[in-house]
This record gives structure tokens, sequence and C-alpha cells, in this order.
């Protein structure tokens, strides 16, 4: 009788397990499509990448930036462990599992706007409507000091030169507006969660796991997403500088800080990135010879070390855990 009751169970969850695993399967395929199509975009990039291999500086600067990632990402773990113990406190190993499954199921949408789906999976299902408003106030904590960071550039960068005034003052109000934003975000989260109640899914959010940060938990995030601004902008500079040696360290910069800043703030579709982030920095480093096919360059070897190399890990993680299909109200 036990082992007919055993057999019945087997055949019944058959099912889910083949559906669990065509989702790993496709979100692999669909990922890692995406990501060759991008690098494809990318015109004669085996021959600008053959080239860069005939000079030694070119591989220390590689490597820097390779020794760099866990440094990135691991302050972003952190960071990830800081915000959700206000909700659930999970342990810096289940918040790595969570940060880079989130990277690899990030390159399926424009903006890596799939990220959460990944995230919440490590968390448990009566908490993940609150998490998922937790991941994007994350990312807010990072894009202010981006956005902040990419304004003092650009007015570093554009003070003296001939471009319109009008221009000027239209990119600093919109950024001075971000920052507004993204300000008021973080200091009323439970405000925001009461009004996303309109959509099904945050309904399921309790009055007793409404999130208020508080003062020190705020300093705390900002701070590491300034050490983390710091990392990401020096692996940029290095690279780049490998490139296209600069004599100017503080233009370089305030060049790096202006171009992260409108990469940011414009949604990228995988297909025509390439040409987008070309177009941001032939306005951003228009002063400099060849700096258009160099910052591209340089952005898509970070684009590697900083997403496809994580999302790799990621997709590893993704096959190893087990999915269940539980509500997020299921208790």
């Amino acid at each position: 009788m036990c082992k007919f009751n055993f057999f019945i169970s087997s055949v019944l969850l058959k099912p889910k397990k083949i559906l669990a695993i065509s989702i790993k399967l496709l979100i692999g395929l669909i990922s890692f499509y995406i990501i060759y199509a991008r690098l494809s975009s990318i015109p004669h990039i085996k021959d600008q990448f053959s080239a860069w291999l005939h000079e030694p500086v070119i591989y220390i600067a590689l490597l820097i930036t390779l020794l760099l990632m866990p440094a990135n990402w691991g302050i972003e773990c952190f960071k990830w462990k800081l915000i959700t113990s206000t909700v659930e406190r999970v342990s810096y190993g289940t918040s790595v599992k969570s940060i880079f499954s989130g990277i690899c199921v990030g390159n399926l949408a424009p903006g890596r706007a799939m990220e959460f789906l990944a995230k919440i999976f490590f968390f448990k299902p009566e908490n993940r409507p609150v998490i998922t408003v937790l991941h994007f106030i994350n990312g807010m904590f990072q894009m202010l000091i981006t956005v902040t960071a990419g304004i003092i550039a650009l007015a570093f960068k554009l003070s003296g030169t001939s471009v319109s005034s009008l221009f000027v003052y239209a990119v600093f109000a919109f950024g001075l507006l971000m920052i507004a934003f993204f300000c008021l975000a973080i200091g009323n989260i439970a405000f925001i969660q009461r009004k996303l109640q309109f959509i099904k899914w945050f309904r399921n959010i309790r009055p007793e796991q409404l999130v208020q940060l508080r003062r020190p938990m705020i300093a705390k995030l900002t701070l590491f997403s300034v050490i983390r601004y710091l990392v990401f902008t020096s692996q940029f500079y290095i690279i780049y500088h490998a490139l296209s040696p600069q004599s100017d360290v503080w233009q370089s910069f305030a060049g790096i800080a202006a171009y992260f800043m409108f990469t940011s703030l414009i949604p990228m579709i995988s297909v025509i990135e390439p040409a987008i982030r070309a177009a941001i920095a032939l306005f951003v480093f228009n002063d400099a010879a060849d700096a258009s096919a160099n910052v591209v360059l340089a952005s898509t070897w970070l684009w590697v070390v900083n997403v496809v190399i994580p999302s790799l890990i990621g997709y590893g993680i993704i096959l190893k855990e087990k999915v269940y299909f539980r509500s997020a109200n299921a208790g």
C-alpha cells in the first residue's frame, strides 16, 4: 500500500517537475540568446577585441576589472541582505543566490525589468510581495547615487562650453526631479505599499508587513551604494584608460559618471543597445579621439564581467534550486 501511494505521488508530481525543468531551460535559452545577439550586434567586435590583445597593459586591465567583479556584486549582496532583513532575515549565502539568479533572469527584459522574479524566489511566499517592493527601493539607492554623480559630472564637463544653456537646464531639471523622486520613495515605502494594493499581487501585503526604513538603515544603504558606485566606475576607468590613455583623470571620471547616468536612465533594448551606448558615448566623450569606439568597447567588457559571467553563475544556481509552485497567500 505504501509503495502504491508513493507511485501515485510520483506520477502526480511529475508534470510539475517537467514544468520546472522546462522553465529553467527556457530561461537559459532566452537569456544566453539575448547575450549572444547583443555581442553579435556590435560592429567588428571580434577584430576590435583581437586588437586589444597586442598590448600587455590590456591584459592587466582586464584582469583587474575581473577581480573587482566579486567586490561589486559582493557589496550588492550585502545591501540586499540588509534591506530585506526588515521583512525576513536570510543568510549572506542566500542573498548571493538571490542576486546572481536575478542577474540571469534580468536579461530577459529591457531595463532588467524581470530581475525581481528570480530574487524573490529565495524568500517565503507570504513575504514575496513586500520583497518585490524592496527590490525596487534597493535599486533606487543605487540610482540616486548614479544620477547625483552624473549631474555633478555634467556641471563640471559643460561649464564654459558652447552647449545650449536650455539643454543644460533641461538635463539638470530632469536629474533633480529624479533625485527628488528617489528620495521621496525611499522615505515613504509604507505609503507606496498601500498605494500598490490596487494590484492583486500586492493585496497580499498585511498591515504588519508595511516597511518604513529607519535613518541608520538609510545611511548604511546609501554608504554601500556609494562604495559600489566607486567600484564599478573604477572598473570602467581602468579598462578605458588602458584602451585610450587619459591625461586628465577628473575629466575622464566626469565623462564616465555622465555616461553611467544616461545609460541608467534610458531603457535599453538588447538589439539596439550598442547603438544607443555609442550615441551617448559620442555626446559625453566628444572631446577625445576615437572615444565613442573605446567607450563602447570598455562598456562591453564591463558588461561581460559584471553581467555575463554573473549570469552564468546565476544560471547554475537556478538549475540547482527546486521550484515550488506556491502562491504568495499560500502561507
